[in-house]
């Protein structure tokens, strides 16, 4: 009888063992990550790249044909006059006779950041501090030319001219939460993803810039603890829905004559300046403009002597224009690229400067999702499409004149191309769900130059612990027509015959995708170990599928997608390996919001559910995004009630963690505390937690396992 009990014992250990092959701390650490590769900046003319060398001493120019070193452009050990060993980043100059470098480098919002920079002369082999000034410098950008340097310090654009070893000021207004030059305010880098609007003319006798003017935005203000006994403030300016955006206009300055002039350039008083440019010729300076409502995009090609502004190309859409597609404009002599929704997918069109569409390259019921590069000389664009699936990614190179798309891309899964300037070379990333990321060097014709990483590590690490593998489904949407794209992960050693809980991880955000052909391993994978099953699906108004798809849930943000998370969890419950009365929801900002809807609005069909930083009220985030989608609450009361988690409070259904950073500068903390005070007055019983000083990632330190082990946990309780 000992024996028996002794031999149950130990069977029941191996097989716990067998079961426990990898841990959440694996996971978070990166046990099972692909490795990426250094990034490469491009030559000028694309056939070299610069890196650091691994020390952080160097900056190295190499071949991209041969991946072989061809010369050291700037060394800590060998510059004269070098006062530092490492530095964190660089800038090359386009004619490689300068190298800019940084230290001290301060992070001011997800992009942007001030640094102390370093000017070295790469023939004199000499380094020197960039400027006296004691403020640290932002956005550094060298003139066609290399002989200048344009930067932003204190608000303010100062120029640096080598040859004369001398700078200038070009602004003098400039002042914190009231006045920027050429660098953009918080919600312009959030939600147009630039941190510079400043630029250089073909001809080096011209710098362009946008002065924008945050006087009347209001500021948001969140305390910081730091382990202070007197904990203080941090304020800036943050534009809520329907209140006062920044102001913005168009300058230009000559740097020979030294004087400034304002461009003529229509755009409403609340009007959006997301993009500056020129087309390669001085006299053709191109603002890109968006109305308020973001549903109406101008192109203006601007005469910078005379300030005189020519209409070239107006969008108007009876939702949104895409502001992410006016980064795919590129210019040629005579002709630009333009990606447009018009047909009804994003397609790639060839317009000239007159303002004429030449053609519309690429055609489908598929979108094109990325314009990747253009070789001015071959007439070539480079771009990747969702053509096969909208879980999968391709690249395509076609010739503007011959119109033939040729396909690079050799297998099915998804691909990521990032180009060398004018399409001469590329870095290939590819994977699918079950193979991680290789990494490969490609000529523009597709041909493989070398294996940068095959990640053997981790897809032997991932085989070994028996990570589970994810199956592709489909399931009804909310409206009984629609199928939506989706995943599920089974636990190692699955029972078909068992009934096991399940939890949807997923964000559900407009455009957004979270079921992909490609390899990706996240905590989630912890919960496959403690039994659950795990699942994601892509509702309504998700990328991929076509402008009607991702664009049907305009003005009623939350309701269409919790809907279909219900859906699909009420679908799920039917699977004979699930028990429907013990499902869960997990997603974190867009998808921390649709949780607290989808309880809401999902009568009962989730049992329990996560959400962290959520959103819980459109009126409490940016201008940009809520107004994008929702336009303003003025316009649209009802959508933003509908789509508003605190005034669902009431109907929430389900144990509900909330979690949530107090210094989260982009989903205030203000968001979990106003939710929190609805739901105390409904007398709806729930758990929160918050991270002390943590941002938008609550990242650093033990935070992340910490987040993750609370979030498990949870789960085990209550379901």
């Amino acid at each position: 009888m000992k024996k028996t009990l002794l031999f149950l014992y130990l069977t029941s250990c191996t097989l716990l063992l067998q079961a426990q092959n990898y841990t959440l701390k694996d996971l978070v650490e990166g046990r099972f990550t692909a490795r990426g590769v250094k990034s490469m900046e491009s030559s000028a003319d694309g056939m070299h790249y610069y890196q650091m060398n691994p020390e952080n001493t160097a900056v190295i120019k190499f071949a991209y044909a041969t991946g072989n070193a061809v010369d050291t452009l700037f060394s800590t050990r060998k510059a004269r006059e070098c006062t530092f060993d490492t530095f964190q980043g660089f800038l090359v100059s386009p004619d490689e006779n300068r190298v800019i470098v940084y230290r001290d480098r301060e992070q001011i919002y997800r992009h942007s950041f001030k640094a102390t920079y370093y000017y070295h002369d790469v023939r004199r082999n000499l380094v020197r501090k960039l400027t006296q000034n004691p403020s640290k410098q932002m956005i550094p950008t060298f003139s066609p030319d290399g002989k200048m340097l344009a930067y932003v310090s204190d608000n303010n654009i100062w120029l640096a001219k080598f040859d004369f070893d001398t700078e200038s000021q070009v602004t003098k207004d400039g002042e914190f939460n009231k006045i920027i030059n050429g660098a953009t305010d918080w919600v312009y880098e959030e939600e147009f993803a630039t941190t510079r609007l400043m630029e250089f003319s073909p001809d080096n006798k011209l710098l362009a810039f946008v002065r924008s003017d945050e006087t009347q935005v209001k500021q948001y203000q969140f305390q910081t603890f730091d382990q202070e006994l007197y904990p203080g403030f941090y304020t800036y300016k943050y534009p809520k829905p329907g209140e006062k955006n920044s102001s913005v206009e168009l300058r230009v300055f000559d740097i020979d004559a030294r004087t400034t002039r304002k461009m003529d350039v229509p755009l409403d008083a609340d009007g959006y300046i997301p993009r500056i440019t020129f087309t390669g010729n001085t006299e053709e300076l191109v603002a890109m403009t968006l109305n308020r409502n973001q549903n109406r995009f101008d192109m203006y090609f601007v005469n910078p002597r005379t300030t005189v502004a020519k209409l070239i190309l107006r969008e108007e859409n009876k939702y949104f224009v895409d502001s992410e597609l006016l980064k795919e404009i590129h210019f040629l002599p005579n002709r630009f690229t333009y990606m447009s929704e018009k047909d009804g997918f994003n397609h790639i069109y060839i317009y000239g400067y007159t303002g004429t569409l030449q053609k519309q390259l690429t055609t489908g019921q598929y979108d094109v999702t990325n314009l990747l590069a253009v070789d001015p000389q071959t007439s070539t664009i480079f771009y990747e499409a969702a053509d096969e699936s909208p879980l999968r990614r391709n690249i395509y190179k076609i010739n503007i004149d011959k119109g033939q798309p040729q396909k690079l891309s050799t297998k099915p899964g998804s691909y990521k191309a990032t180009f060398s300037k004018n399409g001469k070379f590329y870095v290939n990333e590819f994977s699918d769900s079950n193979t991680p990321t290789v990494i490969t060097m490609h000529d523009a014709n597709g041909k493989e130059l070398r294996v940068l990483e095959d990640n053997q590590q981790a897809a032997s690490q991932a085989t070994s612990a028996q990570l589970p593998k994810r199956e592709f489904i489909t399931v009804p949407a909310a409206d009984g027509i629609t199928q939506l794209n989706g995943w599920i992960v089974k636990p190692n050693r699955f029972d078909a015959s068992k009934k096991y809980p399940v939890v949807m991880v997923q964000y559900s955000g407009p455009n957004s995708q979270e079921v992909l052909d490609k390899y990706e391993t996240d905590w989630y994978y912890a919960l496959a170990n403690e039994g659950f099953v795990v699942a994601s699906v892509d509702g309504r108004g998700t990328g991929a599928r076509g402008e009607e798809f991702r664009k049907q849930t305009y003005m009623n943000l939350g309701v269409m997608e919790s809907d279909d998370q219900a859906a699909a969890a009420r679908y799920l419950g039917t699977l004979p390996y699930v028990d429907g009365n013990r499902i869960g929801i997990w997603g974190w900002s867009y998808g921390g919001y649709n949780v607290l809807m989808s309880m809401s609005r999902g009568n009962g069909v989730f049992k329990a559910g996560v959400a962290i930083a959520p959103v819980t009220d459109w009126r409490f985030y940016d201008t940009i995004y809520a107004e994008r989608f929702m336009r303003t609450p003025q316009q649209n009361a009802t959508g933003y009630t509908a789509g508003s988690a605190i005034a669902l409070a009431s109907q929430l259904q389900g144990k509900l963690l909330l979690v949530h950073g107090t210094t989260d500068d982009n989903v205030h903390f203000q968001n979990a505390i106003e939710y929190s005070r609805a739901l105390i007055a409904n007398g709806k019983h729930f758990d929160m937690f918050y991270f002390p000083d943590k941002n938008h990632f609550i990242s650093g330190g033990n935070s992340r396992l910490y987040l993750y082990e609370k979030v498990i946990d949870f789960y085990k309780k209550n379901l």
